[in-house]
């Protein structure tokens, strides 16, 4: 029996799709009766709100440019591939394979920069092949901690981040290898 099915013709699988398709449209119902409910004018809210959205990202629009244009630098300068070179050897040392290095250089700046390096490992090795499953396990487990450090501090002014994206990248190394080391363990097994 599958481990989805409690009773014959019942699905867990099922039972989950269904509440996750009512789930957006109960939320939205849900905000209208409140707004009634309280005498909300729903429409100035709204207005209100998108207005507050378009201040914000006006102030950040400098930290991200600032954040694209430095690893447009680093990518089209070679920094990257020197960068992944330099610490192959180490990176093979602790069983890390050299392919996912630059995938773990990329992954903090720029998702869609990652996406191209993990695409590209797919179509060099396939996509069920052991680097590329891990290299999708790094995309899960990791995020664009430079990227998004630029979008939140700029959004609120903060200019002294203290120990916030040294903690971040620290976060992203730890995911980068519990991704390779849980791949290979389960993978390889």
């Amino acid at each position: 029996m599958p481990v989805t099915t409690f009773f014959t013709g019942f699905s867990v699988t099922a039972l989950v799709a269904g509440l996750s398709s009512y789930s957006v449209l109960a939320i939205i119902v849900g905000v209208l009766i409140y707004a009634k409910r309280s005498r909300l004018d729903l429409f100035d809210v709204f207005l209100e709100g998108a207005a507050g959205a378009v201040d914000v990202t006006l102030r950040i629009i400098p930290y991200l440019v600032g954040i694209m244009v430095a690893f447009g630098m680093l990518r089209d300068s070679g920094a990257i591939s020197f960068i992944s070179a330099l610490i192959a050897p180490a990176m093979q040392i602790i069983g890390v394979p050299v392919e996912l290095v630059p995938l773990g250089l990329v992954r903090p700046f720029s998702g869609s920069a990652s996406n191209a390096v993990l695409a590209e490992l797919m179509k060099e090795y396939g996509g069920d092949s052991l680097l590329a499953m891990t290299g999708a396990t790094i995309m899960g487990s990791t995020e664009t901690t430079l990227y998004l450090a630029a979008v939140y501090f700029g959004a609120v002014g903060v200019k002294h981040t203290r120990h916030a994206i040294a903690a971040s990248l620290l976060g992203e190394l730890a995911g980068f290898l519990a991704a390779v080391y849980v791949c290979r363990a389960l993978l390889t097994s």
